[in-house]
């Protein structure tokens, strides 16, 4: 584990403006750089009552808006809990952040947390690495992950939507959809993504399923290729009037022509001069 996620959010906030202020809860907004799309509605009630019968233990972080207004970069679910729970007010942090440590900031409370399935994770990794340009090993550092997993992470958003939307769900974990990756077809995928639900199949499991699925789509692969080979051998037989043998491997191969005498050899040659003259003509 990187030692920037254990420095905390304060590594990232300025330290100017540290007082702690009651703001109206009609005046805050959400931002649009909340990593967390999905908030169960049972973890938000038992937030509220906690609310109710504690108050807020933590602050949520804000900036203030041109417009008066106050835009959330870390707290969102305490702001949606506190308005469950009633309050008129929540205390808050005001702070000036950029658009990119606003998203850092709250990816990395989320993460802190372990609030966030392997989707949103993936998608805000993806904004940081897109929107300001930032490296996979820039990222590890600032959210703490080793960056083979900032990989897998961004790996898992190449998966079709009907997987995501599992993992979206917590019906498949982020190491099921690390395994699905090693199919290369999307229907492959799909295919081993319902086994795993129907059978509740394991990450062992499933790993054993995907090499099944692979070994099964290279045989099939294979066979189409032979089937094509044999229609080619045909016709090399038809134009030579021999037994023509075709030796493919790995995109590499070699003809066999076989031939019962010094005389057929010639005119074999005949015929493959005959067609190269007539290719260098038409050219």
């Amino acid at each position: 584990m990187k030692t920037a996620l254990g420095k905390g959010l304060q590594a990232l906030l300025p330290e100017k403006g540290n007082e702690i202020s009651d703001i109206e809860i009609g005046k805050i907004i959400p931002s649009d750089s909340q990593p967390r799309k999905m908030f169960k509605d049972d973890s938000l009630k038992e937030l509220s009552i906690s609310i109710k019968e504690k108050g807020i233990l933590q602050p949520i972080i804000v900036s203030k808006q041109q417009d008066g207004t106050y835009k959330i970069v870390a707290g969102e679910r305490r702001w949606k809990a506190a308005k469950l729970a009633g309050l008129n007010t929540i205390p808050a942090l005001i702070k000036e952040v950029s658009s990119q440590t606003a998203l850092e900031i709250a990816l990395i409370e989320n993460i802190q947390r372990e609030e966030l399935n392997p989707i949103e994770t993936a998608e805000a990794l993806q904004r940081l690495h897109t929107e300001f340009n930032l490296t996979q090993e820039e990222l590890s550092q600032k959210v703490g992950k080793d960056r083979s997993t900032i990989a897998n992470y961004l790996r898992i958003l190449k998966l079709p939507e009907e997987i995501k939307n599992l993992i979206n769900h917590n019906l498949i974990s982020l190491g099921h959809a690390k395994v699905l990756l090693s199919l290369t077809e999307k229907e492959k995928q799909i295919q081993a993504a319902e086994k795993i639900l129907k059978y509740n199949l394991s990450v062992r499991a499933t790993e054993t399923l995907c090499k099944k699925l692979s070994k099964s789509s290279n045989t099939e692969e294979n066979t189409s290729k032979i089937a094509n080979l044999s229609d080619i051998e045909k016709k090399f037989e038809s134009l030579l009037g021999t037994k023509v043998k075709i030796r493919y491997k790995g995109g590499k191969g070699a003809i066999e022509i076989k031939f019962k005498s010094s005389s057929e050899l010639e005119r074999f040659f005949a015929i493959f001069s005959s067609v190269h003259n007539d290719r260098k003509i038409s050219n």
